[in-house]
């Protein structure tokens, strides 16, 4: 098995079984059928505005048959998205994106700030994230050694992103150019999807890279980032819990 396809199952697997969102270029009944292929079925399909991308999510997908797409996902043939548990997770994520009206493409001065106070505020209380960039913004996703209740998680994630966007208003910018949405999402779970990592962006066609610190790295090193990530960087669910005690506290 290709060693990116074992990679991304583990990052993977407490996302609900069978389920994906598969984003492609590629459509009609004979492309449909490849996709079902072996007991899958289709959920719904979307075009997009975006040139011609279309939407699949589609469950029961047989093990076999995620794993070939995941496969595709590697090669960018498609997009792989999967979906979280209803109740509990073992992957959370902050989405950060540029919440400009007329320019909502770029990078901007607010989201460096932004991402930076996050990435500190959660090394402060024991947590690295994986961040991803993402379009106009970036993914930082945090992995736990088992599932977390959502309301849990998304108590974290309220009160961290709270604390990411403070230097935003003492350096005078306007904290609402900066769009955080949180996944899992409590309020509408059922249809928020994340994007796995590997990917090339909708909009652009640019690589998911990985952020550090020191800058973007390239496809290469971003891989084993996200490997050394999967690998070494899970975090315990009691150290989350104190992370959230902390956060409750202040």
């Amino acid at each position: 098995m290709d060693p990116g396809v074992t990679l991304l199952k583990e990052f993977s697997r407490g996302f609900v079984r069978g389920k994906a969102k598969i984003e492609t270029e590629q459509f009609g009944f004979a492309y449909l059928e490849r996709l079902l292929a072996d007991g899958a079925a289709l959920e719904y399909g979307e075009l997009t505005s975006t040139r011609l991308l279309h939407k699949y999510k589609i469950v029961d997908v047989p093990n076999h048959r995620m794993d070939e797409l995941l496969q595709m996902h590697i090669r960018k043939e498609c997009n792989v998205c999967r979906y979280f548990g209803t109740d509990k997770n073992d992957v959370f994520c902050f989405n950060l994106d540029n919440n400009h009206k007329t320019n909502n493409t770029v990078i901007i001065p607010e989201m460096k700030l932004a991402l930076g106070a996050l990435r500190k505020s959660l090394q402060d209380l024991g947590c690295e994230a994986l961040i991803i960039a993402s379009g106009r913004g970036y993914h930082a996703c945090l992995r736990l050694d088992e599932p977390v209740e959502n309301k849990l998680l998304y108590s974290f994630m309220l009160r961290a992103a709270a604390r990411a966007l403070l230097p935003l208003r003492s350096a005078g910018y306007d904290h609402h150019t900066i769009k955080f949405s949180f996944y899992p999402d409590i309020k509408v779970n059922d249809v928020v999807s994340l994007r796995l990592f590997g990917s090339e962006h909708a909009k652009n066609k640019v690589f998911s890279h990985v952020l550090t610190p020191e800058g973007l790295l390239d496809e290469a090193a971003s891989w084993k980032y996200f490997e050394h990530f999967v690998r070494n960087k899970t975090m315990s669910k009691a150290k989350f819990r104190a992370a959230l005690d902390e956060l409750l506290d202040t």
